[in-house]
């Protein structure tokens, strides 16, 4: 395969996302940062050090593998990273925040294994999509028992943290590269059902799931109960107008809002920077998937072609999901916002995972 350059639009527009998201965690961490650790600009130090540098050098290092090489590590990759996943459940590595177990320590450092397991769940089943001397009909087949294991062990090992919106993030990545691999439409279909019938009982099996639901459909019940998370949110975003009330002067992130670095990091920037930087976010992401799908459409093979895919679906329908949950659109979910929440090991993953994108980019026809 002929080399060329690299999607140098794509890097670029990364690049303007990762700094757009740390001006705006500086803004909407102070509050947090000096209550708890008595210092400004703590998970701002934290997120540069832990998140951007790791996670450039992870970049710096996956847009220089021919993207190829992952196709031989991807069953490795996954099997790894899913005895990562099994880490949380052993007393004294995994650990908590809130009622939510998802994290090991390795040292000084920690680390959400799911990002990676997203990862290997990705290149395995573009590794498992792509085998030779098959047709495309018969690839699809073969592939439904091999990565449905995985799904599940994934599933049942995530939803015990729980972590139920890495679950819908990862069903539709999926659901994406088998429509890239050319499914069949009732197949798809059969699989949206059984997802479909999946996400029902979960939900009703946990109370604060349906709870959820329910302020989505309803959001004027128990504002200061159930719904108040949503209704702060909109109440951020409502009181930034169209130009915002400045960079560093949102009201909610004073502790009204929950998870104001985190899920609800969107309505922080809507407040501050109103409809103008909201939508800003909003393009750079759409731009973001614009050339990603270009990669995809030029790739130069079908390991390429699902993998590219699949990285590209896996942001936007990440962040698509979060800004429409944040906005009252969808149900409220945990997901957190690509390259903008707060999370030093998604940063270092998805980084890393763009690193990749790149390279199938310096191979593209």
């Amino acid at each position: 395969m002929n080399k060329h350059q690299p999607d140098y639009i794509l890097i670029i527009l990364l690049f303007i996302l990762v700094v757009f998201g740390l001006v705006i965690l500086s803004s909407a961490s102070v509050v947090i940062s000096q209550e708890v650790f008595k210092e400004s600009y703590h998970f701002l130090k934290h997120q540069l050090l832990n998140g951007v540098f790791l996670g450039l050098i992870g970049f710096l290092i996956a847009q220089r593998i021919p993207y190829k090489y992952w196709q031989k590590i991807a069953l490795p990759l996954l099997v790894v990273s899913l005895l990562f996943l099994a880490l949380v459940f052993i007393p004294g590595v995994g650990y908590g925040y809130g009622e939510a177990k998802r994290w090991i320590a390795l040292g000084p450092f920690s680390f959400q294994p799911i990002e990676l397991t997203k990862l290997g769940l990705i290149v395995y089943l573009a590794a498992l999509l792509s085998r030779k001397g098959e047709s495309d009909e018969q690839m699809v087949k073969k592939s439904f028992i091999p990565f449905g294991v995985f799904f599940a062990i994934t599933a049942l090992m995530v939803l015990s943290q729980p972590d139920f919106s890495s679950i819908i993030i990862t069903a539709l990545i999926s659901g994406f590269i088998y429509f890239l691999a050319g499914i069949k439409i009732s197949y798809l279909l059969a699989m949206v059902g059984f997802g479909l019938i999946g996400c029902f009982v979960i939900i009703k099996k946990a109370p604060y799931r349906l709870n959820r639901l329910m302020v989505y459909l309803h959001p004027e019940l128990e504002p200061q109960g159930i719904g108040y998370q949503i209704n702060q949110a909109l109440l951020a975003i409502g009181s930034g107008g169209l130009f915002g009330l400045g960079l560093g002067h949102s009201i909610q992130k004073w502790k009204y809002l929950p998870e104001a670095i985190g899920d609800s990091i969107f309505a922080i920037a809507a407040e501050e920077l109103g409809l103008i930087g909201a939508a800003a976010i909003v393009v750079l992401f759409i731009l973001l998937a614009w050339r990603g799908i270009k990669i995809v459409k030029k790739s130069p093979d079908r390991f390429g072609y699902l993998l590219a895919g699949g990285i590209t679906g896996w942001i936007f329908f990440q962040a698509f999901i979060n800004m429409a949950a944040i906005s009252g659109l969808i149900p409220l979910t945990g997901v957190p916002l690509p390259f903008i929440s707060y999370g030093g090991s998604a940063m270092i993953i998805l980084l890393s995972a763009m690193g990749i994108l790149v390279n199938i980019s310096k191979y593209t026809k």
